[in-house]
């Protein structure tokens, strides 16, 4: 999503060129590729598919956008498998049009995922629980904390379902530190990433992550704390930003990719 205005062949071509090793994918444009289609090209470029996004949307109270719900999300599951990928984000959902009942729908979330988890493992994939700020809590995702998505995924086995972490979400969060060791101690840490957090951010919201070193985030200290929980896999970074997406592609991945080297320990 970085970089959304490359296609899959520009963007596996870019990371060859790069030296990037891996890359996670979006379900809309491999979709739109065709799966399998997707799978055969990263594979053929080398590249490693760190994690698919996105599942959830899991907290429908109409039996039938629920079962609809469930259907998209055995089908991200099986994506998930056909591109190599243990991992399959999920952004949990918002409240339902009428609804002002949080509780409620973290416990849809766990109704779903208790179907979901097994589904999950029978395909060699994890199911990773992104909290999102809690500005996106009414329409988007009503998991805003790491605590929160910890306590849904704990309920499942690590195997099946764990965390995301994200900087851009939880680095205001005082708790996270601590909940990160958590997730850690429970092998429950199934990917990292990062953005940076910039303002003002712009109308509506969802497109404002900042380019890493751009804004108040020390993305040295949360790879700290992910590494010290003992996380080794891959560090993604995922930026929904109109600015970077108006630029050449290349252009953004090779600023991406340096900025990465300058603001990580990597």
């Amino acid at each position: 999503m970085t970089v959304k205005q490359l296609s899959l062949p520009e963007l596996t071509d870019a990371c060859g060129r790069l030296g990037v090793p891996a890359v996670g994918l979006w379900r809309e444009p491999v979709q739109a590729y065709g799966v399998d289609a997707a799978a055969k090209l990263v594979r053929e470029a080398g590249l490693t598919v760190t994690t698919l996004c996105r599942g959830g949307f899991l907290t429908a109270i109409d039996p039938d956008e629920r079962a609809a719900a469930l259907a998209d999300n055995r089908r991200a599951v099986e994506e998930a498998a056909t591109l190599g990928t243990d991992t399959l984000v999920l952004v949990s959902g918002g409240l339902p049009t009428g609804s002002k009942d949080l509780h409620g729908a973290r416990e849809r979330i766990a109704d779903a995922l208790a179907e979901l988890g097994p589904y999950a493992e029978r395909h060699g994939v994890r199911l990773a629980i992104e909290p999102l700020h809690p500005m996106y809590a009414a329409d988007r995702c009503v998991v805003s904390t790491l605590t929160q998505a910890l306590d849904l995924a704990e309920r499942f086995p690590a195997h099946q379902v764990g965390v995301t972490v994200d900087t851009y979400h939880i680095w205001w969060d005082d708790q996270a530190p601590a909940q990160i060791a958590r997730a850690g101690a429970g092998g429950r840490i199934h990917t990292f990433q990062l953005a940076d957090w910039t303002t003002p951010l712009p109308e509506g919201v969802l497109n404002g992550r900042g380019q890493i070193g751009d804004g108040a985030i020390d993305m040295r200290e949360w790879q700290g704390y992910v590494e010290a929980a003992g996380y080794t896999g891959a560090i993604e970074v995922e930026l929904f930003n109109d600015g970077l997406w108006a630029r050449d592609g290349r252009e953004v991945l090779a600023e991406t990719a340096e900025r990465f080297v300058r603001h990580t320990a990597a």
